[in-house]
C-alpha cells in the first residue's frame, strides 16, 4: 500500500511540475528579437521563458505552465494569444513579417488552437451585429437581439468544438469568454442608449438587470481566469468609485490602490476573490511604475487588502519584477564566470557595487546607455564598483559582447550561466524587459536600491551620491532607456513585452 501511495505521490508531483516544451521557425527572423510566452490570466502577466533565435530562425526551449489556459506569444514587438496545457509539446512556425499575429502550430496544443482560431474567425464576421445602431433599439428589442447574438455564437463553439475535438476546459474559457463580451456590451447599452437616442432619464429595467446577473453566475471563475472579465467589473463600478475618490480628503497624497482598496472595503456585494482581483490589477495598471511609485507603499496595500494567497503571491512577484530585490537585504550569492573563465560573484571587497543586467540582443544598450554609463563611471569610480553581468545564451556571445561594448570602462564584466533561465536572473527577478536594468549593493552586501532602467532617473542619482559621498552633476534628463514594457506597465492585461 505504501509503494502505491509512493508512485501517486510521485505521479501527481510530475503532474504539477509538468513543462510545456516548445520548439520553431521564424522564417526571415533575426537573432536580435526574442520570443517570449506570458500567462495572460494571472495578475503577475510575466514572462516564463524567453528565447532567442539563431540566423536560421529557430528556436527552442521549455517552461513551467503555471496551469491550462491562455498564453501571450510575444516577437518584435507583436502579440498573439495561444491556449497552452501542461506537459504539452508543441511546434510553432511562421514568417518574420507577420509572426506571431499569423503562424502555423503543430503537436499537443493544434487542436484546441485551431477551434479558438475557428470561433475568432465566425466571432469577427459576425462582429457587425454588435454596432452603434444595435444601441439605438429600444430595451426590449436590445434584449432580444443580443440574446440571439449570444445563442448564435455559443452554437458557432459547440459546432467547432464537435468538430474539431476541443478539449472541455478550453470550450468552457471561450464560453465565458463569449459571455464577458456579451457583458461588454450590456455595460455600453446601459450608459450610452440614454445619449444616443436623447432620453437623457433612461434607466435599464430589472429585466435587463436579471439578465445581466444572469451571466455573472460564474463569476468567480471568470475573475480568475479572465482578464478582460475584471476590465468589465471595473467598468461597473467606475462610476461609484469616482464619487467615492473624490470624497477622499487624502486623495492627493496617497496611491490609487490605497483609495480603491478603501472603496472595496465599502462594496458588499463583490466576492472577496473579486475583490482580490480587482484590487490587484489597479495595483497593476497604476502603482506598479520604478520611475514614480514608491514600492513599500505598493507592498502595504497589497498585505493589507489582498487576502487570496495565490493572488498575493503572483503580484508580489510583479513588484519584485519591477522594483527589484527589497532594500537591506541581503544580496544572493550567485555563481558567474568572469571574462577570463574563472569563476566570481559580485564580491563588494570593502566598496559599493553598482551591477547592470544586460545582453547583446537589446540595441539600445549600445546606442542610448554605453555613453552615458562611461560618464557615470568616470565620475563615480574611485568610490563605486562596477560590475556588468551578462545575460547572452551562450558564453561566445558573452565574450564577443563584453569586449566590444565595455571594451575600456573600468569593471568586472561577468556571465550568468543560462542567460535568463540562469540563477543570477531568477534571484535578482531578471526578466527580458529589464534588460538592461541596475541596482546597487552596499559595501556591507546589502541592496542598497531598487531596480533603475534610465541613468538619468533624479531617483538613481540620487541614491548613486548616498552611497558614494560624491555629489554628480546634473545629468540629462533625456538620456533613458528605451523600455516599451516598463512604460507601459508589465502587468498589463495584454501581457506587453519589449
Amino acid at each position: 500500500m505504501k509503494k502505491y501511495l509512493f508512485l501517486l505521490l510521485i505521479s501527481l508531483l510530475v503532474v504539477s511540475c509538468s513543462k510545456v516544451k516548445v520548439e520553431g521557425n521564424v522564417k526571415g527572423g533575426s537573432p536580435l528579437e526574442r520570443i517570449e510566452f506570458i500567462e495572460a490570466s494571472g495578475v503577475a502577466t510575466l514572462p516564463l521563458v524567453n528565447l532567442g533565435v539563431d540566423e536560421k530562425g529557430n528556436f527552442k526551449g521549455e517552461f513551467k505552465a503555471p496551469k491550462n489556459g491562455m498564453y501571450a506569444m510575444t516577437y518584435a514587438g507583436k502579440m498573439n494569444f495561444i491556449y497552452l496545457k501542461k506537459g504539452q509539446t508543441l511546434n510553432i512556425s511562421g514568417d518574420a513579417t507577420t509572426f506571431p499575429e499569423v503562424y502555423k502550430i503543430e503537436g499537443d496544443a493544434k487542436k484546441n488552437n485551431d477551434f479558438i482560431t475557428a470561433t475568432q474567425k465566425f466571432l469577427e464576421s459576425y462582429s457587425s451585429k454588435l454596432n452603434m445602431q444595435l444601441l439605438q433599439k429600444n430595451e426590449p428589442e436590445f434584449l432580444a437581439e443580443i440574446k440571439k447574438i449570444h445563442s448564435d455564437l455559443e452554437k458557432n463553439l459547440d459546432d467547432n468544438a464537435e468538430k474539431l475535438g476541443a478539449d472541455s476546459e478550453v470550450i468552457k474559457l471561450k464560453k465565458d469568454e463569449l459571455t464577458t463580451n456579451i457583458l461588454t456590451f450590456l455595460v455600453q447599452y446601459q450608459s450610452a442608449h440614454g445619449q444616443v437616442t436623447g432620453d437623457s432619464s433612461f434607466k435599464v429595467s430589472k429585466n435587463f438587470t436579471d439578465y445581466e446577473k444572469s451571466l455573472t453566475e460564474n463569476n468567480d471563475r471568470m475573475v480568475e481566469n479572465l482578464p478582460v472579465y475584471r476590465n468589465y467589473l471595473l467598468n461597473k463600478v467606475g462610476k461609484d468609485f469616482q464619487a467615492f475618490a473624490e470624497k477622499q480628503k487624502d486623495k492627493d497624497n496617497v496611491t490609487m490602490s490605497t483609495i480603491f482598496a478603501r472603496f472595496l472595503g465599502t462594496n458588499k456585494e463583490l466576492s472577496q476573490k473579486t475583490k482580490d482581483y480587482l484590487l490587484a490589477f489597479v495595483i497593476a495598471k497604476f502603482d506598479l511604475n520604478p520611475y514614480t511609485s514608491d514600492v513599500e507603499k505598493v507592498k502595504k496595500v497589497s498585505d493589507e487588502s489582498i487576502k487570496d494567497s495565490e493572488v498575493k503571491k503572483d503580484l508580489n512577484s510583479a513588484i519584485n519584477a519591477v522594483f527589484g530585490l527589497k532594500k537591506g537585504e541581503v544580496a544572493p550569492t550567485v555563481k558567474l564566470v568572469k571574462l577570463d573563465g574563472k569563476s566570481g560573484n559580485l564580491e563588494s571587497n570593502g566598496k559599493p557595487t553598482l551591477v547592470m543586467s544586460y545582453a547583446s540582443w537589446n540595441p539600445y544598450i549600445g546606442q542610448s546607455t554605453i555613453p552615458v554609463l562611461k560618464e557615470v563611471v568616470n565620475f563615480y569610480k574611485a568610490k563605486v564598483n562596477f560590475a556588468y553581468v551578462n545575460l547572452d545564451d551562450t558564453k561566445e556571445q558573452f565574450t564577443k559582447t563584453a569586449n566590444a561594448m565595455l571594451k575600456g570602462i573600468p569593471g568586472i564584466s561577468y556571465y550568468a550561466e543560462g542567460g535568463l533561465q540562469s540563477e543570477y536572473a531568477k534571484k535578482f527577478f531578471i526578466y527580458g524587459f529589464k534588460i538592461p536594468g541596475f541596482f546597487l549593493i552596499d559595501k556591507d552586501g546589502k541592496v542598497a536600491s531598487q531596480t533603475f532602467y534610465n541613468l538619468g532617473d533624479a531617483k538613481f542619482v540620487e541614491a548613486m551620491n548616498k552611497i558614494s559621498g560624491l555629489q554628480a552633476p546634473s545629468v540629462n534628463p533625456n538620456a533613458q532607456l528605451q523600455n516599451d514594457l516598463l512604460q507601459q506597465n508589465p502587468n498589463a492585461d495584454s501581457a506587453k513585452t519589449k
